[in-house]
């Protein structure tokens, strides 16, 4: 079955090659070598598969149709950043979608209805609460974040994807998590 499974696996790999133009197979490529990086990397920011599934998409589409088609002179590192800024736009927009669901929520429903538990706080919003601190963090925190505790990449492979040094990587993330832990802890704070 196995065997099955690997010769249709070829089969579709070979078919799908075909149908890719010459100057965009450098793309597949890409998605051979890096995909189940990223995927990892998605999976820790977003947490579920649909999200994965369209932030891996539109990572590739963006990179098949980067400048003309050309390129990327760092691929590895222009698709990492770019799966990142998608997930964390991602979570942006739920986050809005929340926050409007729970306005107009409490708009139509009693305010005494809607109480909420100060021990109800199950792993599922501890976790969502993180992403969305996360999102606030400055552009260069959040990438080492991102890339270090989310991709599970070394220091030096952030580093390297971000043009900075395996030090500065470590000082970054030492202070985004420090800003997390503040932010996490007043958060904890405002609901008590």
């Amino acid at each position: 079955m196995a065997g099955k499974a690997a010769t249709y696996s070829i089969a579709w790999d070979f078919a799908l090659a075909q149908t890719v133009d010459n100057a965009q197979r450098w793309v597949l490529t890409a998605m051979q070598r890096y995909g189940q990086e990223l995927i990892t990397m998605l999976w820790r920011i977003l947490g579920n598969e649909q999200d994965v599934c369209d932030a891996y998409q539109d990572t590739f589409l963006r990179l098949a149709h980067y400048e003309n088609r050309s390129k990327p002179e760092h691929v590895k590192s222009y698709l990492f950043r770019t799966a990142a800024n998608v997930a964390i736009s991602m979570l942006r927009r739920k986050m809005a979608q929340r926050r409007l669901s729970a306005t107009i929520a409490a708009g139509i429903q009693d305010t005494n209805l809607i109480t909420r538990n100060k021990n109800d706080l199950d792993s599922r919003n501890l976790q969502e609460n993180l992403r969305a601190c996360i999102t606030q963090l400055p552009e260069h925190l959040r990438n080492v974040v991102t890339l270090r505790d989310l991709a599970e990449l070394s220091y030096s492979q952030v580093g390297k994807i971000l043009n900075i040094s395996a030090a500065t990587a470590r000082v970054y993330r030492c202070k985004a998590i420090q800003l997390l832990a503040v932010w996490m802890s007043r958060e904890k704070e405002e609901r008590q």
